[in-house]
């Protein structure tokens, strides 16, 4: 986006000259960026008529003009000065604020003068270089640029690449250069231009009082709304040319007025999609974008968008501009309504190999919509080379957000931006991904190319020698051994005296003691110096450049530099190296010596590994010898599943500990992590778990793993293997379903609205104990997880303690299938740490043929919203305190649930769990002579008053076990007891029933339609059975 700044005239500026005039001129400034315009003698109502381009970086700055007086021998003289913020100009209609006269005002406000005069000015906001560009090479021509006066400052300042920036200067040469030069400007005569000399309006050097209409005012949007008339339009067959061309003639004619364009780097919010596809760069770009191609039509209907209208490609600026509108409705989520969007897109580059295409998205309705603006830059490069010289394509879409106006939510906008962004563009990506063929990573070299600039440093022999031997301590050893030496040949053999013995000469006063001393010190130093060097010239290049070997998860680490690490050393150097450790496998980098700022350029390759790698230890130390304990400069851990493979193709790591924190050390890495068994491999993982546990493992569907991975935010690599109805205990129990994947396991509910999550790594788990039954466990064993110290702390929020040695601990209890969900659990955890024989033997012990079913089986589909119905009604004779009773636990409790078929019934006390909220749990079996199933049920309770503190209201969520599909939903109920206002004992009661579906069910209306059913009887019965216990 750049701003334009017409600079027309000034009037009534103070007088700075003895002789009662001044040497105006204007400088102007957005940001870093600076110009100013030519000097003007002896007058006080200077014309400029110069015209500026800056690139817009930040909405939030201002534009600041500042008018001087020219001193050839003294500081120039302060005239007056102007300040506009850009989100004034955004926010005026059609981008630009016109041409007005701003009141020049003083730097401060004690200022004693008044009257610091006027300047004329033209603000407005162009969309994209393109049309900066078509603006500032048509603006005037050849022989008007050269009486411009070109400032060296504004080209330094100037926001356009590689384009040289003319400064338009009037001439009076009549009305038609005038109006010559505003066509050419506007890239035709604009539409208020033409209403004017058909309505003969005020001229357009009217005041600001009555807007006036300058070359600035000219809109490109109001230009292609205007109708086609041979009157309107002087240059109708070009605008003909342009109705009839097609959209690869309109790319051509584009492509050919931007050659040698570079193409745009990646916009700084981070990348959304880079990936390869094997289909050319044109047909890719013609899928997405070409008015033929119905992709974006069946994206909109997969994603439930609705009123998407896309106008057709307009050429416009000679073939400057190629630019559209889309507008559509987005589909409404559980936060924000369905609300309208709408998308400026404009090409930046086509010239057949690469494409460049940038959508300004504008969303008004959403909160703060009118804070920001959304800026998407899809970028189509060429690809790698693929087998059978197929071709392919590059795909790397970018974002970024400018904020208009400063609001303090600009962190959840922006936090809530990106992640509706990553949603987003993952469907788009998935979607995509029927159209073309995704290329596999072992397909492509793209990983090669990328570390192609990363060459590793040949050092010699020669200057490894001299980085370690070239300093002050070996020159001082070597002169003084030859000093001794010297001594030793002139010097006579002393007498023996003391306790000396031939063969025995010790020193004979203090002085030569600390010469001994001294000597001794200065030849360990030197022995050590060649210890270094030894070990230095081993371990260079030891496995630097090894080519990664056999199949399945690559990780290739790219070793760039870094900087700032800590001095450790007297001399206030180090000698760092670097050690990652991912999934056991260690790789170690070379010693740099004496450096704080060391560059290493070198790539390690880990071998290929059967398991997926969830995190990757870093370690920098200091090398001090081989002996020596080494000193660690600072560490760090890059987690997989908490970063976008895309943004770790190009990072800098902080690191962590007392010194590296302290001098803000970072590590500058490239990492890739690839699978190269492409889409086999949930298969040929599960495959070898069954063959490592002994037991079969049910593979889930891809709309299950979807869902997985949406919950805890996860890569799309990672698939379930299971996942169990469970309690988390707290202070106070949690009811939700716990999942088991690969690399974590983690926890999931949502009850009455509040949504509790958390997962931790296999890799974080020290130890799982088995709790044996008790009360309060429902009359179940628990498992206890307890994590290594300082693991999982993300996690913290579900632990039910933090020991004194800092480990946590969680406690999950009532699971439907105890042993199953153990054993699942067991098996993962040793699985992935136990050696080959341990795993043997673990095969052999549970070798039972048994399948180890999915006591969850079906797809998951997380807990969602219960659609609430009415099953029953009714106005009671007694107060709501009474009917409140049967929610009490206590004897009339018990006794009217034990009579309706409640067996074992136990319900724990109400806890607060906040302000006028009050939680508790229930147990209890059906009576298999009552019921037709003999099964469990596990209850969790809250209740709070009604708004109106006439009554209560409390909410249930219901677990079932041992009945038939029991397990594929969860049963929600609401019950409402208001107090009757006109009378006193007596009040309704009002209950709603609803299921949240867990898995996907064939019968679901049937289930549906069974469970109301039986759940109104059972309500009128309890209902029933307490009115005539309260009589």
């Amino acid at each position: 986006m750049r701003l334009r700044v017409h600079v027309i005239e000034a009037r009534n500026l103070p007088a700075m000259g003895g002789s009662g005039l001044s040497d105006p001129y204007a400088k102007l400034q957005l940001g870093r960026q600076r110009a100013k315009t030519k000097v003007t003698r002896k007058t006080l109502s200077p014309s400029w008529d110069e015209e500026f381009a800056f690139r817009v970086g930040d909405l939030k700055e201002e534009l600041v003009v500042v008018v001087l007086d020219e001193d050839r021998y003294f500081s120039d003289d302060f005239l007056g000065q102007v300040k506009v913020p850009l989100s004034a100009v955004l926010d005026a209609q059609n981008r630009s604020l016109g041409t007005q006269w701003y009141q020049l005002l003083p730097k401060s406000r004690k200022s004693k003068t008044k009257d610091y005069g006027e300047i004329r000015l033209t603000i407005s906001l162009s969309q994209n270089i393109l049309e900066e560009t078509a603006i500032l090479a048509h603006c005037v021509s050849d022989d008007l640029a050269s009486n411009s006066d070109k400032s060296t400052e504004l080209q330094k300042g100037s926001s356009l690449p590689n384009i040289p920036i003319e400064i338009s200067t009037s001439v009076s040469g009549g009305d038609e250069i005038e109006n010559a030069m505003e066509d050419r400007l506007n890239g035709g005569p604009s539409f208020v231009n033409l209403l004017n000399k058909i309505f003969s309006v005020k001229p357009k050097d009217a005041e600001a009082s009555a807007p006036p209409l300058s070359k600035n005012d000219g809109n490109l949007d109001i230009l292609e709304e205007t109708p086609s008339t041979s009157s309107e339009l002087p240059d109708k067959q070009d605008y003909e040319t342009d109705v009839t061309m097609s959209f690869e003639e309109q790319l051509k004619a584009f492509g050919s007025c931007h050659e040698g364009n570079k193409m745009p780097e990646n916009l700084s919010g981070g990348v959304l999609i880079d990936q390869v596809y094997a289909v050319a760069p044109s047909d890719l770009n013609a899928l997405l974008f070409s008015p033929s191609s119905d992709f974006l039509q069946s994206l909109a209907v997969m994603q439930g968008t609705t009123g998407l209208e896309i106008q057709q490609w307009k050429l416009e600026n000679h073939g400057d501009i190629l630019k559209r509108v889309v507008s559509y409705t987005k589909a409404p989520t559980k936060l924000v309504k369905a609300v309208k969007a709408t998308e400026d897109v404009a090409y930046l580059k086509a010239d057949g190999d690469m494409y460049a295409v940038l959508a300004d998205v504008i969303t008004p309705e959403v909160p703060f919509g009118n804070a920001f603006r959304v800026e998407v830059l899809t970028c189509i490069l060429p690809g790698p080379e693929l087998p059978d010289d197929e071709k392919s394509s590059r795909l790397v879409v970018s974002w970024r957000m400018n904020f208009i106006q400063s609001t303090m939510m600009k962190s959840m906008i922006e936090n809530g931006a990106k992640q509706g962004l990553k949603d987003n563009y993952n469907q788009f990506s998935e979607f995509l991904s029927r159209n073309v063929r995704p290329v596999d990573s072992k397909d492509t070299a793209a990983a090669d190319k990328d570390l192609s600039s990363v060459q590793p440093e040949q050092e010699s022999d020669w200057k490894l020698a001299y980085r370690i031997f070239g300093n002050f301590t070996l020159v001082s050893s070597i002169i003084a051994f030859i000093y001794v030496f010297a001594h030793i040949v002139l010097a006579s053999p002393g007498v023996i005296q003391g306790l000396e013995f031939p063969g025995l000469d010790l020193p004979d006063s203090v002085g030569e003691v600390i010469v001994c001393g001294v000597l001794v010190l200065q030849g360990q130093r030197v022995l050590n110096m060649i210890a270094r060097f030894i070990q230095a010239k081993r371990q260079r290049g030891s496995d630097h450049g090894v080519k990664a070997q056999g199949d399945g998860w690559l990780l290739t680490v790219a070793l760039i530099d870094a900087t700032n690490l800590a001095a450790i050393k007297s001399s206030g150097y180090s000698d760092p190296y670097v050690v990652f450790t991912s999934n056991g496998k260690t790789k170690t980098s070379s010693i740099k010596f004496h450096t704080l700022e060391p560059q290493w350029n070198e790539i390690f390759e880990f071998d290929a590994m059967q398991d997926p790698p969830s995190v990757m230890k870093i370690n920098v130390y200091d090398f001090d010898g081989p002996f020596d304990e080494v000193a660690s400069l600072g560490h760090a851990e890059v987690n997989f599943l908490k970063s976008n493979i895309s943004e770790l193709a190009d990072i800098w790591v902080p690191l962590k500990g007392k010194l590296a924190q302290a001098c803000q050390s970072k590590l500058h890495l490239r990492i890739f992590l690839n699978n190269s068994r492409g889409a086999d491999v949930m298969k040929d993982y599960l495959d070898k778990m069954e063959k490592q546990v002994g037991k079969k493992i049910v593979v889930r569907s891809p709309h299950t793993n979807s869902a997985f991975q949406k919950i805890f935010s996860l890569p799309p690599e990672e698939f379930l293997i299971n996942d169990f109805t469970c309690h988390l205990k707290r202070k106070m129990l949690t009811q939700g379903r716990l999942f088991l994947s690969p690399r974590i396991i983690g926890f999931y509910t949502n009850l009455f609205g509040h949504k509790t999550k958390f997962f931790f790594l296999w890799e974080d788990i020290e130890d799982i104990q088995v709790i044996p039954p008790t009360l309060s466990s429902m009359g179940g064993p628990s498992l206890l997880i307890i994590l290594h110290k300082d693991r999982g702390l993300d996690a913290r929020h579900g632990a039910k303690q933090l020991d004194n040695e800092g480990r946590l601990k969680f406690h999950f209890q009532s699971f439907v299938s105890f042993n199953v969900a153990h054993k699942t659990i067991m098996a993962l955890w040793k699985v992935r740490f136990m050696t080959p024989e341990q795993k043997v033997q673990l095969v052999e012990e549970e070798s039972e043929t048994e399948d180890l079913q999915n006591d969850e089986s079906g797809s998951f589909l997380g807990i969602e919203e219960a659609k609430m119905s009415e099953v029953y009604s009714s106005t009671k004779p007694f107060d709501v305190l009474t009917l409140l009773d049967i929610f009490e636990g206590g004897p009339l409790e018990h006794q009217v649930m034990e009579k309706v078929g409640c067996i074992d019934y136990s319900a724990s006390a109400w806890e607060t769990v906040r302000v006028d909220t009050y939680q508790r749990q229930i147990h209890y079996k059906f009576d298999k002579r009552l019921a037709r199933h003999e099964g469990k049920v596990m209850s969790t309770q809250q209740k709070s008053p009604l708004p109106d503190k006439n009554g209560w209201l409390v909410e249930e969520v219901m677990t079932l076990e041992g009945i038939p599909v029991g397990d594929y939903f969860n049963l929600h109920i609401r019950y409402q007891l208001e107090q009757v206002a006109s009378k006193q004992k007596t009040c309704n009661v009002q209950a709603l029933v609803g299921i949240a579906w867990l898995k996907s069910c064939k019968s679901r209306k049937k289930i549906t339609q069974e469970v109301l059913s039986n759940a109104s009887l059972r309500l009128k019965k309890i209902f029933s059975l307490l009115e005539k216990e309260c009589a």
